[in-house]
């Protein structure tokens, strides 16, 4: 293994999820050396800075950044000049920040991949069009290391290079069984998770992309699964952006879906929002002013970095495979279960949150350590999944591999 080199790192975001990737890179001072955080309010950043100081004695300087802005941020990354810059702000501002660290000869990092403000359409094309640039700079661009899209990825590379000769079938399974204790609430920006969950459903079969109902749609597709140590819950068919280049980088497969659970009571609250024009994001005449339907839902629902509080419960996610080992034909679960008031109580966030910041910082740690050392643009499942995966076990994402029995709709 390279030897360690001690490295900056600039995270630009302070919600949830900037608020455990900067807690998780203080517990790691041999490979962050110094960290920086931005973000469009410079007191939210100053808050987790000083929640970081008393719990680790770690200084984390602090910045405001327009991140739909490349100047601005280039600006801050001028000042700071990090190794790399992990982006944890909304998908909407991906390609500004990619340019900015284009400008600037920066590596980047990302959760989620790009979508437009103006319409509710997440893919992979926009960012996978800066491969040349970024070879071309001599960088190296990761796109989409959370946890779904992210460790569901792993998790992917993990058995097609350790378990299988050929995986026929990917079912990704994402369960909240957790309770936050309010009415409605979504556990990630909330204008994002609803634009995500309104869309037409997609998975990849024999070739092609197959449409179905959006899970308010009384046709969607969905199914009971019982998921480890949560139980038997409602699964929603559901596209996800992780399907779109797994697509690409899982040889021979056939099948990819993805599951996502959901309440009855959370999709009569956003039945009833859709139905109203709560969840439009087209410019609206109100006494006088411009707003979009679904920016001012947002400013109502609780902000998912507060509900980790009185969070019980836990999320369980992970990937059922199916295809042939030596011949013989075998099914695999490789999942985490991670427990809301656990993660509130080693860095105040709800498992939502923490499940993407961990990642987020092992990738980080896996580029500064020179373990993922590239040029381009690529996706985690396109990267070794060994060290990653060990990292999950030792930093709060402990994993099981189980033979699987149970039942998948064909």
């Amino acid at each position: 293994m390279r030897s360690l080199r001690m490295s900056k790192v600039l995270i630009i975001g302070a919600g949830g999820v900037g608020n455990v990737v900067v807690k998780k890179c203080a517990q790691h001072p041999e490979v962050f050396k110094e960290i920086f955080l931005a973000s469009r309010t410079k007191e939210k950043c100053d808050a987790i800075a000083a929640e970081v100081k008393k719990m680790y004695g770690v200084d984390v300087k602090t910045y405001a950044v327009d991140a739909d802005i490349v100047s601005d941020i280039v600006r801050v990354i001028n000042d700071c000049k990090p190794e790399l810059v992990l982006n944890v702000a909304l998908p909407y501002q991906d390609l500004a920040i990619m340019d900015a660290c284009l400008e600037t000869g920066v590596n980047y990092l990302d959760t989620a991949n790009y979508e437009p403000k103006d319409e509710a359409k997440f893919e992979y094309s926009w960012q996978w069009s800066y491969q040349d640039k970024f070879k071309e700079k001599g960088l190296m661009a990761v796109l989409g290391c959370g946890f779904d899209p992210g460790v569901t990825n792993i998790f992917c590379a993990y058995a097609q290079k350790h378990l299988y000769d050929s995986i026929r079938t990917i079912d990704i399974l994402d369960c909240n069984a957790g309770d936050h204790g309010h009415p409605f609430a979504t556990n990630f920006n909330p204008e994002i998770n609803i634009r995500e969950v309104t869309q037409v459903v997609r998975h990849w079969k024999d070739g092609e992309w197959i449409e179905t109902p959006a899970i308010l749609d009384d046709s969607c597709v969905h199914f009971s699964f019982d998921y480890p140590e949560a139980g038997p819950k409602e699964s929603y068919l559901l596209f996800h952006e992780e399907m779109e280049s797994l697509v690409k980088n899982i040889k021979g497969l056939e099948r990819i879906r993805f599951w996502m659970t959901f309440s009855q009571n959370y999709i009569t609250h956003l039945k009833v929002l859709e139905n109203v024009g709560m969840t439009r994001i087209d410019e609206v005449d109100f006494n006088g002013c411009k707003i979009i339907p679904l920016q001012f839902l947002k400013a109502l629902l609780p902000d998912p970095g507060s509900l980790g509080t009185n969070y019980k419960g836990l999320a369980v996610i992970g990937c059922v495979f199916d295809g042939e080992k030596d011949g013989r034909k075998i099914k695999k679960y490789i999942y985490n279960a991670c427990d809301h008031a656990e993660a509130y109580r080693e860095v105040q966030a709800q498992a939502v949150s923490y499940t993407t910041g961990v990642p987020a910082m092992i990738g980080a740690m896996m580029m500064l350590k020179g373990v993922w050392k590239d040029t381009g643009v690529f996706n985690v499942e396109q990267l070794d999944p060994d060290m990653f995966m060990d990292e999950l076990n030792k930093c709060g994402l402990p994993w099981q591999v189980v033979d699987f029995e149970g039942q998948l709709p064909e």
